[in-house]
């Protein structure tokens, strides 16, 4: 089934945006907003920005991507990029956009370790 909007979850103290499969312009837009806005009010430890269920990247995406990174970083958090399919990945890198400085992540479990989240023992 196609989704066709994100959504921003709290799990322990990080911010969980999921991606839909094949976003349109307006739905990256709207969860970036959603992401910045739950920043500032929930003040999380980090965001896990999940792409496993994104199956295509075009250039609007890819930037939206880097740039919600920036704003996260410049609010004073930490951003993990996860699940990136190999699709996804020889797009972004075909587009030119390499993720520089941002932490990635094979799985949100390992996004979670990374931003201190044990959840085996949760």
């Amino acid at each position: 089934m196609s989704t066709t909007s994100g959504n921003v979850v709290r799990i322990h103290d990080i911010l969980l945006g999921t991606f839909p499969d094949n976003p349109t312009d307006q739905a990256v837009d709207e969860l970036q907003e959603d992401i910045l806005e739950e920043m500032e009010t929930a003040q999380p430890d980090g965001v896990i920005l999940d792409l496993s269920g994104v199956g295509l990247m075009d250039s609007f995406f890819a930037r939206h991507i880097s740039e919600t990174a920036q704003m996260i970083d410049l609010m004073g958090g930490r951003t993990v990029v996860a699940g990136i399919r190999p699709e996804v990945a020889i797009t972004a890198v075909e587009l030119g956009y390499d993720l520089d400085g941002i932490e990635t992540a094979r799985s949100t479990d390992t996004a979670f370790e990374l931003l201190g989240v044990n959840l085996d023992s949760q």
